[in-house]
């Protein structure tokens, strides 16, 4: 398994694991590596430190003033995991419409049907479309939504 650390056109920086070096290669070049925070597909690797596991334990010493400041502040893969949970908490209160969704959303736009938090598929020019009418929407990355993970 190869974790690469991964950075999108905009600098958001995120975590891929791939079967191999072949294989995230294959999924750049067929579009299907995504931002999981914009959604852009213009990804590329960032230079990562080369760690290698040898099995043996870490020496033990006495914990440095950096250790103790860790166990007072959460570190930061906990503050990500913690904000990923609150997002998917926020997602399962949305109504899944699935491909209604750019139906949906112009509608309550256009106030022929009352306002609700709603997620669902769209096409990319359907997006568009709405964005340019005035209409409010973001994409929501898969690892997000409990439904779309299923």
């Amino acid at each position: 398994m190869k974790v690469f650390d991964l950075q999108c056109q905009h600098g958001h920086v995120f975590e891929g694991w791939f079967r191999s070096r072949e294989n995230f290669d294959q999924q750049i070049e067929q579009g299907l590596l995504q931002c999981p925070v914009c959604s852009s597909a213009q990804i590329e690797r960032k230079l990562t430190a080369a760690r290698i596991n040898t099995g043996a334990k870490e020496p033990t010493s006495a914990p440095s003033t950096s250790t103790a400041a860790s166990a007072v502040t959460p570190s930061v893969e906990t503050m990500q995991s913690q904000a990923i949970k609150q997002l998917r908490a926020l997602v399962r209160q949305t109504e899944d419409v699935g491909a209604r969704f750019a139906q949906e959303a112009r509608r309550m736009h256009e106030g022929d049907i009352e306002a609700r938090a709603i997620r669902g598929q769209a096409t990319q020019k359907e997006c568009l479309e709405l964005l340019e009418d005035g209409v409010e929407l973001m994409p929501i990355p898969a690892f997000l939504d409990d439904d779309r993970l299923q």
